[in-house]
């Protein structure tokens, strides 16, 4: 399981970095969809990786993401890494 909140916390990231977006700007654009959530909040939860599907959809959803490629994280360390870096470069 902590292989697949690791994941879904990298793809989390990637696509705020790909946006420019940092929590605070996050949890700005999740209040106006009424979700409450203050900075020190989001951040944990983010980096705990331990959030529902619909907190997953929102975020998404407020950062614009249209797409989404999903990849096993079972890759091994750098065959992942390499994937994060690839696709932060082709959505600049």
């Amino acid at each position: 399981m902590q292989d697949w909140n690791e994941h879904l916390k990298r793809l989390l990231k990637s696509e705020m970095a790909k946006k420019g977006v940092k929590n605070a700007e996050l949890a700005d654009r999740l209040s106006q969809l009424g979700i409450d959530i203050n900075t020190t909040s989001l951040s944990n939860k983010i980096s705990r990786g331990t959030f529902s599907a619909t907190f997953f959809m929102q975020c998404l959803y407020v950062l614009g993401c249209h797409n989404l490629e999903i990849i096993s994280p079972y890759k091994t360390n750098s065959e992942r890494d390499e994937f994060y870096k690839n696709l932060y470069k082709k959505n600049k």
